[in-house]
């Protein structure tokens, strides 16, 4: 169990320690750890840690990493993941707010987040692009993901009710459509 509660500890520290712009940054790295290289859990299981971590109050990254820990190693699992996850920002930011000023006068550090932004955009629609593939793929998903886009990306509803909006609509139409399954069954 220490062994396995350390492995944890070291996977979610790196993901914390090299990955630049928030949560939605860490996606990809923590599908590839969680999925390609550590087989802890499926690609569909990420998927729907994601799901949730991301209707839960809190940042993504920190809620995926609780569920992760959880399902590899329970309670303390998530702890030490949840742990491992948010120590290196936290130490990051503490050692940079005692030199803030100085730090960011410098010309090179603007041009570091300007790329940093840059690689951001681009390892997060190639998450998205890896997940989409596992998703279920029918005309009701890719309409409602389009959908979803267009109005995450045109108008200023927060993130939040489009999920929950999202996520009723599925609800509804899965009811609908098993029902509509039962009544050709029974005929």
């Amino acid at each position: 169990m220490l062994q396995k509660l350390w492995k944890l500890f070291l996977v979610f520290a790196k993901i914390g320690a090299f990955t630049f712009g928030g949560g939605y940054a860490m996606i990809p790295l923590i599908q590839k750890e969680i999925v390609e290289k550590q087989h802890w859990a499926t690609d569909e299981e990420v998927l729907d840690m994601f799901a949730i971590a991301e209707s839960t109050p809190g940042v993504i990254a920190v809620n995926t990493a609780t569920f992760a820990g959880y399902k590899v190693a329970g309670v303390w699992g998530a702890l030490v993941a949840t742990i491992a996850i948010a120590a290196p920002a936290f130490i990051i930011i503490s050692v940079i707010s005692v030199f803030f000023a100085q730090f960011l006068a410098l010309k090179w550090v603007g041009y570091a987040f300007s790329g940093i932004r840059v690689a951001v955009v681009v390892l997060i629609m190639n998450a998205g692009i890896k997940l989409g593939k596992v998703n279920q793929k029918n005309i009701f998903n890719i309409f409602l993901t389009v959908i979803a886009a267009l109005l995450s990306a045109l108008t200023s509803v927060n993130v939040i009710f489009i999920l929950i909006g999202a996520m009723m609509i599925g609800i509804i139409y899965s009811l609908f459509s098993q029902k509509k399954k039962s009544v050709e069954e029974t005929k």
